[in-house]
């Protein structure tokens, strides 16, 4: 499984970000304190993580926001079935795990889950970043692509991907 993850930290106007590989995390206070390391590092109290598997789904961790508790949202909930990362992110902000496809080789529209609305400061409403994830024919890099340019890091993330 081929799957990408960044974190991004504001340092007043700038944003900083690196790649990170989450491939040994095992609860969701593994990748938060990843996250938030990297935010001290940079001056910052906001980090946020994004990740993108197999250009099927994608999700949005955002950690900081003085010690609340991860807010985390999920393109599809039917994947903490088959990918382990997924499982672990759906452990924050009680991600009720949706059933998983059929099997028969179609897949009906996927099943957003989480919280929607962690980037409305951000520049990116809710009902726009659920619009996205179940628009057809929109790839998950693209809706992440859409996101940090919003959220002011896009040639940052551009950078990364290419």
């Amino acid at each position: 499984m081929s799957t990408f993850a960044a974190v991004f930290a504001p340092h007043g106007k700038t944003w900083r970000g690196t790649e990170l590989e989450l491939g040994d995390v095992e609860v969701i206070d593994d990748v938060t304190d990843l996250m938030l390391d990297f935010a001290a590092d940079r001056g910052s109290d906001l980090s946020l993580l994004l990740v993108e598997a197999d250009d099927e789904w994608f999700a949005i961790v955002r950690a900081g926001d003085d010690g609340e508790e991860p807010r985390v949202y999920l393109s599809d909930a039917r994947v903490v079935h088959d990918h382990p990362l997924a499982s672990v992110l759906s452990e924050a902000g009680g991600l009720g795990a949706a059933a998983p496809s059929d099997g028969a080789g179609t897949r009906p529209d996927p099943v957003p889950d989480g919280d929607g609305d962690l980037l409305t400061d951000l520049g990116m409403p809710e009902d726009e970043l659920r619009s996205l994830s179940v628009g057809g024919g929109v790839l998950p890099g693209d809706v992440l692509a859409v996101v940090a340019e919003r959220a002011g890091f896009g040639d940052l993330l551009d950078g990364m991907r290419l």
